[in-house]
C-alpha cells in the first residue's frame, strides 16, 4: 500500500517538476531569443527601446495570466484534497465503528459461553474462531480502505 502510494506521488511529483521546468525554460528561452533578436536587428535606439518595452509588457501580461491559472488550479486541488480527506475520515469512522461493534459482540458471545460452563476445549475453539472472524473482518476493512484510496 505504502510503496504504491509513494510511487504514485513520486511519478506525479516528477511530472509536475518536468512541466514546471519546461515552462520556466520556455519563458527564459523566449526572453533571451527576443532580446537577442531586438539587439541585433538594425533599428534605432528609440525603436529598440520601444520594442523592448512592448516585449516586457507582453511578458508581464503572460505572467499575470499564468498567476491566475495557478491560483485556479491551486483552489481546485485544495477542494479535491478537502473532499478526499472528508471521505477518508468518514470511511475510517464507519470501519472503526463496525470493528468496535464486532468486538463487543464477540466479547459478549465469549462471556455467554464462559458463563454457560461449556466444555473448556469447545469454548477455547469457539473463542479462537471468534478471534479469527474478527481478524478477517479487520483485514477486509483494511483492504477496502486501500482500494478506496
Amino acid at each position: 500500500m505504502t510503496n504504491q502510494t509513494n510511487t504514485t506521488h513520486t511519478n506525479d511529483d516528477n511530472q509536475n517538476i518536468n512541466s514546471k521546468d519546461f515552462l520556466i525554460g520556455s519563458l527564459i528561452g523566449g526572453i533571451v531569443g527576443a532580446s537577442l533578436a531586438l539587439i541585433f536587428a538594425p533599428k534605432s535606439g528609440k525603436e529598440l527601446r520601444g520594442d523592448i518595452n512592448q516585449g516586457a509588457g507582453y511578458v508581464k501580461d503572460r505572467a499575470s495570466e499564468w498567476k491566475d491559472v495557478a491560483y485556479v488550479k491551486g483552489s481546485e486541488w485544495k477542494d479535491y484534497a478537502k473532499e478526499q480527506s472528508t471521505q477518508l475520515g468518514q470511511t475510517v469512522q464507519e470501519k472503526s465503528s463496525q470493528i468496535s461493534n464486532k468486538l463487543k459482540e464477540t466479547t459478549s458471545t465469549i462471556q455467554d459461553k464462559i458463563k454457560g460452563e461449556q466444555d473448556p476445549e469447545q469454548a477455547a475453539e469457539e473463542v479462537a474462531k471468534a478471534i479469527d472472524d474478527a481478524a478477517k473482518a479487520f483485514d477486509e476493512t483494511d483492504d477496502d480502505n486501500v482500494t478506496n484510496i
